[in-house]
């Protein structure tokens, strides 16, 4: 027999909340079967719990849930791993560019904050002549 899922066993296990999941299901990332009156109870499978692993990763890395689903979906059809390697690696790249570019202008306005820390010590300073240099900063 098939191991199975609730909701609330995945949410706790990944550390989410049941809102999370059926957004998660409603992105189209997530298909659980539906069981009990009126098919209101989610049955996840390992194939969701591994979709859902993967989409957390995704995450994680900085992709967009889009990105997220794109990349999983080509696993779903394993025979030629080649193409969804490359498209893989193409969105690891471009994510890291993205990000050290991000860096570079987190470093730069650092550099500027701390150029203007400095110029206003050395204005405090002059403002008050009593106080010794170490005491303003």
């Amino acid at each position: 027999m098939a191991t199975t899922y609730s909701i609330s066993d995945l949410a706790q296990e990944f550390e989410l909340t049941p809102r999370a999941m059926r957004f998660y299901e409603d992105m189209g990332l997530l298909q659980p079967e539906r069981s009990g009156p009126g098919g209101r109870v989610r049955v996840y499978s390992n194939r969701d719990r591994a979709r859902l692993k993967l989409t957390l990763r995704a995450k994680r890395l900085g992709l967009s849930l889009n990105e997220a689903k794109e990349l999983i979906e080509m696993y779903d059809s394993p025979r030629d791993t080649g193409p969804q390697l490359r498209k893989y690696l193409q969105v690891l790249v471009g994510h890291r560019a993205q990000l050290e570019a991000q860096r570079a202008e987190l470093d730069a306005t650092l550099a500027e904050i701390a150029q203007q820390e400095k110029e206003a010590r050395k204005l405090l300073a002059r403002q008050q002549p009593g106080r010794t240099r170490r005491a303003a900063a």
